[in-house]
């Protein structure tokens, strides 16, 4: 068992770092006071490659493995949520999603290529009105027309909605198929289709120096060669896209707690009350101890799920655990970041206020954290056991992904 970073991931953590620290963090609060989205944001991050960091060379990416995916969601988590969001459903709802069970025409030219070179921008697509955790009741439909489908519905919370190009999204194709889960099927929709209408979301609690918004479907036709994995699959396809989604919201969770332990132990240390600085106190101890366990327990979690990733094991269960711990102690260490800053950490002067408001969305988009716990309890009672895809995701292989 070995817990070292490599150099190629040390030099992909050290990129990211040096990219959100530099270039974002000086920024950041005013785009939040704005809620708007930095202009050069996507851009950036499409130069630098971290779009499509976990992608094969020879499919437009830069053929790194998935810890490399966790860490760089790491580093951008730290300096704001935003930042962690296009990563998963970009690269984690789109891009892997394609990757996985895409065919090799879809891989290798329209439209996985482009996006991992980062020159056109991706969500995934899948939440409704009325389908959130009850993935089961989606009302969105497609009706096959000779070599297309007509799609009608509406989807909504979609992180990119008014900034992608495509959308992985799933619809119900066979209403009579029986189980409600039954009789979907996913597509990538080209959202400047006839018939697409997209928009913001404002007045969110948190995350809001990215886009969030809504995507409705009127009569757009989408050819059948437009479909990932087979009819009927989209359950399948969507529940796949969740383990890629879940790691990166996991790992940037990680990140966000130790952007609140950091921003406390420097408070503390500054910070005199009584006559000494607050980090003599013990009170102020247990709870810069307990982000510091926290944050480690998180990060071993995610490097988990991304070594089983590597190794092309399932890995729903450890996914869902890391998302489930890491988000809930994310939330807890941004609250207690404020506590340790009392008054000031009630105002945007300092960071910590955002990361509580980023933190608590967390706990609910992605599955809620009352999905986890039961995907855990199914689990450990043995009720649930993972039965073999028709196309898994695909284990790093160095000397495959990295070939031109």
């Amino acid at each position: 068992m070995d817990f070292a970073l490599t150099d190629e991931h040390r030099m992909a953590q050290k990129m990211v770092r040096d990219f959100s620290q530099k270039e974002v963090a000086p920024v950041i609060k005013g785009y939040d006071r704005l809620q708007e989205m930095a202009p050069f944001v996507l851009p950036r991050m499409a130069e630098l490659g971290i779009l499509g960091i976990c992608i094969p060379v020879k499919y437009g990416g830069q053929g790194m493995d998935y810890l490399s995916l966790g860490l760089a969601c790491e580093e951008l988590e730290a300096v704001d949520t935003t930042l962690r969001v296009v990563m998963s459903v970009h690269t984690g709802l789109c891009s892997m999603t394609i990757l996985q069970w895409g065919t090799e025409e879809q891989k290798q030219k329209f439209p996985l290529v482009p996006l991992a070179r980062g020159e056109k921008i991706g969500a995934g697509a899948f939440t409704e009105p009325g389908a959130g955790s009850d993935f089961g009741n989606i009302q969105a439909a497609g009706k096959r027309d000779g070599d297309a489908f007509i799609l009608n519905g509406e989807k909504m919370w979609i992180s990119l909605a008014t900034k992608a190009d495509y959308a992985v999204l799933t619809v119900r194709t066979i209403p009579d198929a029986g189980q409600p889960h039954q009789g979907l099927t996913s597509f990538i929709v080209d959202l400047k289709s006839p018939g697409v209408t997209v928009g913001d979301i404002h007045g969110k609690l948190g995350v809001r120096a990215g886009s969030t918004g809504w995507i409705n479907l009127r009569d757009v036709r989408v050819p059948a060669a437009n479909m990932i994995g087979d009819e009927g699959e989209g359950f399948k396809v969507t529940m796949s896209a969740f383990d890629s989604g879940r790691y990166t919201v996991a790992a940037g969770a990680a990140g966000l707690i130790r952007a609140a332990l950091e921003a406390s132990v420097a408070y503390a240390n500054e910070r005199r009350a009584f006559g000494k600085p607050i980090a003599e106190y013990q009170l102020i101890q247990a709870k810069i101890a307990r982000m510091a366990l926290e944050y480690d327990v998180a990060r071993l979690l995610y490097l988990k799920a991304g070594w089983l990733k590597n190794k092309g094991i399932r890995n729903t269960r450890e996914t869902s655990a890391a998302k489930w711990f890491a988000t809930e102690k994310s939330f807890e260490a941004a609250n207690e970041a404020i506590q340790i800053h009392g008054a000031y950490g009630f105002s945007d002067e300092y960071d910590v206020e955002r990361y509580m408001r980023n933190a608590r969305g967390a706990v609910i988009y992605e599955g809620s954290n009352e999905i986890q716990h039961l995907i855990q309890a199914s689990y450990a009672l043995g009720r649930r056991r993972d039965k073999p895809l028709r196309r898994e995701m695909p284990a790093y292989d160095p000397d495959e992904w990295q070939a031109e």
